[in-house]
């Protein structure tokens, strides 16, 4: 039999589909050939916003058209989190959360057997269980990400994902090792660590994120390690101390922000202020020099009011982000803020509006600040000219204007030109 995979939301869910795959494959399903329907479709669903939820529910009904003689299956966020909604999608054969991934290939095949609809939501493990070793591809052998926690406790006002997630479980520093030394052998050459709220990992163990990323950095095939998303106020001094003496890991922080006004913070129900954050911002920064700092940002939150939002630009602005990742608050059943009076459709729509164009600003500031020097760019996507792409250490996009790389090579690259979409250059 053969399986598709469609995956919704963020590197985590990348991960766990990945994860899937290699399950699927174990029980002897293939990648459907070009042109051909597959039997299978696997729809792997986010829900931390409710158009989230609305492109989950329209990659379903998608598949179920276009490929009406296939088994729909879907999991991740969305069932866990509203069990009942996925249930109710009548194009949905078999729906399982993602606390139930691993069984996810036999609960296929039941439905297969039996024709009867599969619906189970299994409540998260107290610890983060045995996951599958990822051995395909990410990006070209390039890139792989590597989940090392789960979970989040932090119940922000607005947020589902404690519901979606559970709580925080990390993989153990063994079962780490073995999986990055697997990925390593196999040939990535950059490891990105990520998880629900990444530094939180090894609370629940006794160990820490500087912990992982040591890991991480002894392997001698990986050139670069990354992190993934975020929180802010669980970053400490010595951690930072310890990252800093990791000289594989990449100067690019994605610090979760959600707003830059006290007053919309503390309504949100996050643990820090800004001077908190400025003031994590500027350790970083001393600490690697020339770091990218990126963010998510949401405007619109119940209560926010014009000056709280120009509070917000402001501090865009003063911080200096790389990368800004805007999006419109809505509520999410079942949160705190849910029952709150929501803004006027108009007036988030006209903030999310400036907002996004702050973002663009913002991002070309930044990569023009690079033109002119030389960055390492670990490339993706290879061929001549403008189809060799990749990344810096600093994840901005980068293509050639002559030259070529090959996926998986890291080379010095002189930026000769940048907008808000990326940079452009030439090997040096």
């Amino acid at each position: 039999m053969t399986v598709l995979f469609y995956t919704l939301g963020c590197k985590v869910n990348q991960y766990d589909t990945q994860s899937l795959k290699e399950a699927f494959a174990r029980r002897g399903f293939t990648p459907p050939p070009p042109g051909t329907a597959p039997d299978v479709v696997v729809v792997n669903t986010c829900t931390v916003t409710a158009e989230s939820d609305r492109k989950g529910r329209q990659a379903v009904r998608r598949f179920a058209r276009l490929y009406p003689g296939a088994v729909i299956a879907v999991t991740g966020c969305m069932p866990q989190a509203r069990p009942e909604k996925a249930a109710a999608l009548p194009e949905a054969h078999v729906v399982v959360g993602n606390a139930a991934n691993d069984r996810l290939p036999e609960l296929v095949l039941r439905y297969c057997a039996t024709r009867r609809r599969v619906v189970e939501i299994d409540p998260h493990p107290k610890r983060f269980p045995t996951a599958c070793t990822p051995g395909e591809s990410f990006e070209g052998r390039a890139r792989a990400y590597v989940k090392i926690e789960d979970g989040c406790d932090r119940f922000c006002r607005y947020c589902l994902i404690p519901h979606a997630r559970g709580r925080v479980r990390s993989k153990p520093l063994p079962a780490l090792r073995e999986e990055l030394l697997t990925l390593s052998a196999v040939g990535y050459r950059e490891v990105v660590l990520v998880g629900i709220n990444l530094t939180a990992y090894g609370r629940d163990i006794g160990c820490s994120l500087a912990d992982a990323v040591e890991a991480a950095a002894e392997l001698p095939g990986f050139a670069r390690v990354r992190l993934g998303s975020m929180e802010p106020d669980q970053l400490t001094a010595d951690e930072i101390g310890r990252l800093a003496a990791c000289d594989k890991l990449c100067g690019h922080f994605h610090l979760s922000l959600q707003s830059g006004s006290d007053k919309v913070l503390a309504a949100m129900g996050r643990p820090y202020d800004t001077a908190f954050y400025r003031k994590l911002v500027a350790s970083l920064r001393r600490a690697f020099p020339g770091c990218a700092v990126t963010t998510d940002v949401m405007c619109g939150y119940p209560g926010e009011e014009e000056a709280d939002f120009e509070e917000t630009l402001a501090f865009m602005d003063e911080i200096g982000f790389a990368r800004v990742h805007p999006f419109c608050y809505s509520p999410r059943e079942g949160t705190p803020a849910a029952a709150l009076p929501g803004l006027p459709a108009e007036v988030k729509a006209a903030r999310m509006a400036r907002l996004t164009e702050r973002a663009r600003a913002l991002a070309a500031r930044y990569n023009r600040s690079l033109i002119g020097g030389v960055q390492e760019v670990l490339f993706e996507r290879g061929g001549e000219g403008d189809r060799s792409r990749g990344h810096t250490t600093g994840y901005a996009p980068v293509r050639l204007v002559c030259g070529s790389a090959r996926p998986g090579q890291i080379l010095p690259v002189r930026i000769t030109g940048a907008d808000e979409e990326g940079c452009e250059g030439e090997l040096v």
